[in-house]
C-alpha cells in the first residue's frame, strides 16, 4: 500500500503526462468504477464566482434538514482531501489512498486495453481534475449520501462533472471574465459554456445580474425545456452588516424570508446564499424535511474558508482572484468599519487579468499600503511585472519574494486600529492559511 503523500504526489504529477479528454471518456471510466448505480440526488453548480460558497450553503442546510451530503469542490486551499467530503468531513487519508488505488487500477487496465487497440500508452490517462472527480464519485458510490453536490472546475459544457446525468437541479452563479483562453473572451460566450451543465427538463437557478448573460441562460434553458428560477438584485433587501454577521431579507416566488443571517462580513454572500435558498425551494418540493427553519439554521451555520474570513482579529482573507471578485472584495472592505489604516497583501497568478485587478484596487483608494508578493507556484506573476504595473499608481507599495516576508512586513508596520486584508489569488489564501497555523498574528 502506498502512502497518502505518494498518492497525492502521483495526482500532482498528472499534468506532466496527461491531457483533458472527452465526456465520453470520463463516462466510460466512471461506468467501470461505479457501474452507473449512484442513486444520490445530484446538484450541479457552475459559474465564475461564488460556486464554493453556494455549495457550502446548500450542504449546511441539507445537513440541518437531516440529509446526508457528499460534496466535490475545486480548487482546494491547503490539502487535496478538501475536494472530497461527506458532511463536513473531508475524506480521511487512508480512505483517500484506498480510493486512489481503485481508480488507478481501473485506469491502468483501461490503458492496457487501449494499447491492445493500437493507441499510445497513457494517451487515455485522466487529467488531474478528471482523476479526482472519479475518486470522488467512487467514494460517493460507497458512502451513498442522499445528495451529491458537484462544483465544476471551469466552464461547464466540457467539464468532467458534466459527465453525470439524472441531475435534480443545476445552479449557475455569477458569470464574469475568467479563464477566457478556454471559455471565450465575451460574457456571452462564457455564459454559453456555463449553460452547458443544463440537462433537459431539469430546473436551473441563476442570478439575473447582466441582461446579456441572462438572455443567453434563458435561451439555453428554453431549448432544453428547463424550468427557470432566478434571483434578482431587487429580491435581496434590508442588508445589514453587523459585528461578524450579515442580516438580509429575501423574496422568492414562494416565500418572503425576513431577517436571514449569515456568518461573516462579505456582503456578496447575500447573493450566493439567495441562490442556495432558491435551489433548496426546488428540492423541498420532494424533500419535506427542508423547511424555512432548517434554511435559517443552515445558512447561519455555514462556513466557507477564504471568503472575507477573519482569521485573526483585524486580519481578513478573501479569495478574490478576478475582476468581479476584486469588485466584490472592495465593496465588502468599504462596509467593514476601520478606525485606522487598511493594509493589503496582494499576490496573483499570471494568467489572470491582473493589470485590471490592480487598477481596480488602486482606483478604490482604500488601502494606505500594499505588500506585493510572489506565490509558491509556477503560475505566479513575476515580481518584476508586478512592480511595473503597481508603479503606475500613486500608492505606497512594498515588494517581497515570498508571502511570509510580506505578511511579517505588514504585521511589523501595523498599528492597533489597522486592518490587514489578504487577496488576489486562492493560491495565496491557501498559502497564508497554512502559514498562519505555524505563526502567531503578532
Amino acid at each position: 500500500m502506498i502512502t497518502y503523500q505518494e498518492a497525492e504526489q502521483y495526482i500532482s504529477d498528472i499534468p506532466k503526462f496527461a491531457g483533458k479528454h472527452t465526456l465520453e471518456d470520463t463516462q466510460r471510466l466512471l461506468a467501470l468504477l461505479t457501474g452507473n448505480t449512484i442513486k444520490s440526488k445530484i446538484i450541479h453548480v457552475a459559474g465564475t464566482n461564488g460556486k464554493g460558497s453556494v455549495c457550502a450553503y446548500l450542504r449546511s442546510v441539507l445537513m440541518e434538514s437531516g440529509a446526508s451530503v457528499g460534496m466535490f469542490i475545486s480548487p482546494h486551499l491547503e490539502t487535496t482531501r478538501e475536494r472530497i467530503s461527506i458532511g463536513n468531513d473531508m475524506i480521511p487519508e487512508e480512505e483517500f489512498v484506498r480510493i486512489f488505488e481503485q481508480v488507478r487500477r481501473v485506469v491502468r487496465e483501461d490503458d492496457r486495453q487501449c494499447i491492445l487497440n493500437g493507441q499510445e500508452p497513457g494517451s487515455n490517462h485522466p487529467s488531474y481534475f478528471e482523476f479526482l472527480f472519479m475518486m470522488a464519485m467512487t467514494y460517493f458510490k460507497e458512502k451513498a449520501p442522499e445528495y451529491i453536490i458537484l462544483e465544476t472546475g471551469l466552464g461547464g459544457r466540457l467539464d468532467a462533472t458534466n459527465s453525470v446525468s439524472g441531475k435534480s437541479v443545476c445552479v449557475i452563479t455569477e458569470i464574469g471574465f475568467d479563464h477566457m483562453q478556454y471559455l471565450g473572451n465575451t460574457l456571452e460566450k462564457i455564459a454559453g459554456e456555463k449553460a452547458g451543465i443544463m440537462e433537459p427538463s431539469v430546473p436551473v437557478v441563476f442570478a439575473d445580474k447582466r441582461p446579456s448573460v441572462t438572455g443567453i441562460l434563458k435561451k439555453y434553458a428554453e431549448e432544453k425545456g428547463c424550468p427557470v428560477h432566478f434571483v434578482t438584485k431587487d429580491d435581496i433587501t434590508e442588508i445589514n452588516i453587523g459585528n461578524k454577521t450579515i442580516d438580509f431579507s429575501l423574496r422568492t416566488g414562494y416565500y418572503k424570508y425576513v431577517g436571514l443571517s449569515l456568518n461573516g462580513s462579505a456582503c456578496y454572500q447575500t447573493e450566493n446564499a439567495s441562490l442556495a435558498v432558491k435551489t433548496l425551494e426546488i428540492l423541498m418540493q420532494k424533500d419535506k424535511r427542508i423547511c424555512e427553519e432548517s434554511i435559517r439554521r443552515g445558512l447561519m451555520k455555514a462556513y466557507w474558508p477564504g471568503r472575507m474570513e477573519e482569521v485573526f482579529p483585524g486580519i481578513y482573507l478573501d479569495g478574490a482572484h478576478n475582476e468581479d471578485g476584486i469588485e466584490a472584495f472592495l465593496n465588502s472592505v468599504k462596509e467593514i468599519p476601520c478606525e485606522g489604516r487598511r493594509l493589503l497583501l496582494f499576490g496573483v497568478v499570471q494568467d489572470k487579468q491582473y493589470e485590471k485587478m490592480i487598477r481596480q484596487i488602486a482606483s478604490a483608494d482604500l488601502f494606505s499600503e500594499v505588500a506585493v508578493t510572489v506565490l509558491e507556484t509556477d503560475r505566479s506573476a513575476s515580481l518584476e511585472k508586478l512592480r511595473e504595473i503597481w508603479g503606475q499608481y500613486k500608492i505606497c507599495c512594498f515588494f517581497h519574494q515570498d508571502a511570509q516576508e510580506a505578511y511579517h512586513h505588514l504585521l511589523s508596520d501595523r498599528k492597533e486600529a489597522d486592518i490587514i486584508y489578504i487577496a488576489g489569488s486562492l493560491y495565496l489564501i491557501g498559502q497564508m492559511k497554512s502559514l498562519m497555523r505555524r505563526i502567531p498574528d503578532d
